[in-house]
């Protein structure tokens, strides 16, 4: 599930609730399912976004140590990304 899933089950539950005027003889209400549809649409797209935001840091680590064979001055550095890669 992504962005695109919670914006498309957004528009289905706009749709639902506001654009369709069917009567199904009180079985089933289109409207509450239209509105459960949009609140599910919104939960998906916020957890996406955090979820984006979050695989994206990065963590960068500098150290400087003296080599006691030569007595060079070295630098070590390293680049973590946290998460998983893109999918």
């Amino acid at each position: 599930m992504g962005i695109g899933t919670g914006i498309a089950l957004f528009v289905i539950g706009a749709i639902l609730a506001f654009a369709v005027n069917v009567d199904l003889g009180g079985f089933v209400n289109l409207s509450l399912i239209g509105y459960i549809l949009m609140g599910a649409g919104v939960v998906v797209f916020l957890i996406s976004l955090v979820l984006m935001l979050r695989r994206r840091s990065t963590v960068s680590t500098s150290r400087t140590a003296v080599d006691p064979a030569s007595g060079e001055q070295v630098t070590q550095r390293r680049t973590t990304d946290n998460g998983d890669p893109l999918v």
